[in-house]
């Protein structure tokens, strides 16, 4: 179901180029502080995020962060947006900057087109699981959001109790209007329920029945390819953690070696491990075809 922006389209679609554009510059080293100086130069006058953008510019200059500006605007940035960046900006966080970025960029673009609760939701949520930034303090930021009415927020207070102890697509499942109908064409009259609660359409009820016990990742991407939901930006490893094929020759070698000495120093090496099925040829043996 389609809801109305919190937000007109012209804000998301700054944000958008906004988000974007940052992400840009950082990787070209350009420094936040000179980025946010020259970028209001770039942004609709008529739009509210060049005014934000001062702000968020004050705040760095003073803290050398934007997360705490971006909370002191709820009525622009959204409780979500200011969680993942200021998960960014922590210390001893591996979530860095440039992946805040890119995820605010494609939320902004998707609230910009035919957003919906659903999408949104789902949206969100794979951000936190993909980037592990936890799931509690995750949906506490989603259910902030004016874009979910109360059924919406009621219901993300309970998924906070029951996520990890219950299968999300099988929690989906039961709040979708597939589940509803299935009840109903199994029930008698007297059996029907008269107030369930109904949050997905058919089509995602039956995509997440047909998840229920898979894995998480495989449930966001038939959404994905089905309802067009929003595809979240998979974490690259950084450069520091990739290893070279070389290099990692040499190490799967020296822990072979490490095993050896290992298994010489627990009583000697069993050879007998390298003959694999073969045996020796000793005389009166026939011999090998």
């Amino acid at each position: 179901m389609t809801v109305s922006n919190q937000l007109p389209r012209e804000e998301y679609i700054e944000q958008e180029y906004f988000f974007r554009t940052y992400r840009e510059r950082l990787l070209d080293n350009i420094p936040s502080q000179e980025f946010l100086k020259t970028v209001q130069q770039e942004l609709l006058s008529t739009c509210r995020l060049s005014m934000a953008v001062d702000i968020l510019r004050t705040e760095i200059v003073h803290s050398g962060r934007i997360g705490p500006a971006m909370k002191r605007m709820p009525h622009y940035f959204s409780a979500f947006q200011s969680f993942v960046v200021e998960q960014s900006e922590e210390d001893r966080s591996r979530f860095d900057h440039s992946a805040a970025l890119q995820i605010m960029e494609r939320e902004a673009r998707y609230r910009a087109a035919d957003v919906s609760s659903a999408g949104l939701f789902m949206f969100q949520l794979e951000c936190i699981s993909r980037n592990r930034l936890g799931y509690h303090s995750g949906l506490e930021a989603m259910s902030a959001d004016e874009i979910y009415n109360s059924e919406w927020k009621q219901w993300l207070q309970y998924l906070t109790l029951q996520l990890g102890a219950r299968d999300l697509a099988d929690l989906v499942y039961r709040v979708s209007e597939y589940y509803h109908l299935r009840r109903v064409s199994q029930a008698t009259e007297k059996e029907v329920p008269q107030d369930a609660l109904v949050l997905f359409d058919e089509q995602t009820g039956r995509i997440a029945r047909a998840n229920i016990g898979r894995d998480l990742v495989y449930f966001f991407s038939a959404l994905q390819r089905h309802l067009n939901y929003p595809r979240v930006p998979i974490p690259e490893k950084s450069q520091a953690e990739r290893i070279h094929p070389v290099v990692e020759s040499r190490l799967s070698r020296l822990e072979q070696r490490l095993k050896l000495l290992e298994s010489e120093q627990k009583g000697g090496i069993d050879l007998s491990q390298f003959y694999g099925k073969h045996r020796f040829i000793t005389e009166g043996d026939d011999p090998l075809p």
